[in-house]
């Protein structure tokens, strides 16, 4: 099973946006999305809202608990 930060890197680079591009329009640091996808750290309920409207999946499926 996919972690959080594979799957949040998948999208973004899908989208062809860098991490600072990311953080940009999430409003977080740079140094944020990084750990997220190096899994070292998790978003917060309301950033992980926002990555799963932005990138138009479900919350469950940025967890790692469906596969759609």
């Amino acid at each position: 099973m996919k972690l959080f930060g594979e799957r949040l890197k998948e999208l973004r680079t899908g989208k062809g946006l860098t991490q600072k591009q990311l953080a940009a329009v999430m409003n977080v640091s740079g140094n944020a999305v990084h750990a997220w996808e190096n899994d070292k750290q998790e978003p917060s309920l309301s950033a992980l809202v926002r990555l799963a409207e932005y990138f138009d999946v479900s919350a469950d499926y940025l967890l790692g608990r469906t596969d759609y």
